[in-house]
Parts: C-alpha cells; structure tokens; sequence
C-alpha cells in the first residue's frame, strides 16, 4: 500500500483514482456499440467526474467535515463475477463491473482510515468510504431494479 506524508498527497491520490475510473468511463463510452451503452457510460464519468470535483474542493478549502451517515450494502456485488469491458458488453455486465470496482474503492479508503495516522487522515478516509459506498448502492439499486426483477 502507498505510504503517504501529508492530506494533499492522500487527496492527489484519490483524485488520481478518480480520473482513472472519468477515463476508464470515457472509454467505454467511446467504444459502445450502441447509444443507449454510450449513455450510460457518461452518466458514470458525471459521477466519478463530482467525486473528483468534491475531493478538489476538499483539497482547495482544506474542510474535512466528515458525515457519521450509515449506507446500506445490499451486498448484491458479493455473489456477481466481474467480467472485463468490452465495448459491446450488456449493461447487466457493465454494473457488475462498477459495483465491483466501487467495492474495491471502498475496501481500499477503509483500509486506509484504519492505518491513518491521525484523526484528520482517519476522518478523510472515512468520507471517502461513505462516497463510495453510496456509488456502490446506486449500482446495486440499479442491478435489482432493472436486472433482478427480470428473472
């Protein structure tokens, strides 16, 4: 795991993950075969793209006002196997990948709360956490929604 030395590299580095998942988003939208795909696509690069605008502002006014809010985990991502990305692929296939890598995110800025070697490091990964746990369950809504109620 990184080691970091000060909350600006902590936020460059989950800006830096932000943007990957704003190009990974962009990508796929690029390549989708069909419109509806495509559009789906960019409403995830919207949502990462507010992640990183939250973490900017963050970084530029230093406020680390942390929420004690509870998400809920449905848990529907813990018995999907992630496929890769294809540009053709089904939108069930692309939220078992979102939801995937949203879990992955929030396991990692978890991790990193419990090894912060100070409140304020602890509470900035703990908001963190919370954003991508509610990432998580807009997808796992999304997936029962759209996905479960169909079978």
């Amino acid at each position: 795991m990184e080691k970091f030395n000060s909350i600006d590299e902590i936020l460059d580095f989950a800006i830096d993950q932000e943007q990957e998942a704003i190009d990974f988003y962009s990508e796929l939208a690029n390549n989708a075969k069909s419109e509806e795909m495509k559009k789906i696509y960019l409403e995830f690069v919207e949502e990462e793209m507010g992640h990183k605008t939250k973490l900017l502002n963050i970084k530029a006014t230093k406020n680390f006002e942390v929420s004690n809010e509870k998400v809920t985990d449905l848990k529907v991502s813990d018995y999907l196997v992630a496929e890769k990305a294809t540009p053709d692929m089904s939108y069930q296939d692309a939220l078992i990948i979102v939801m995937k890598k949203e879990k992955a995110a929030f396991k990692l800025y978890n991790a990193l709360a419990k090894m912060a070697p100070n409140e304020e490091l602890k509470n900035i990964f703990q908001m963190l956490a919370i954003e991508e746990a509610k990432h998580k369950l807009q997808f796992e809504s999304d997936y029962d929604e759209y996905i479960l109620k169909d079978n």
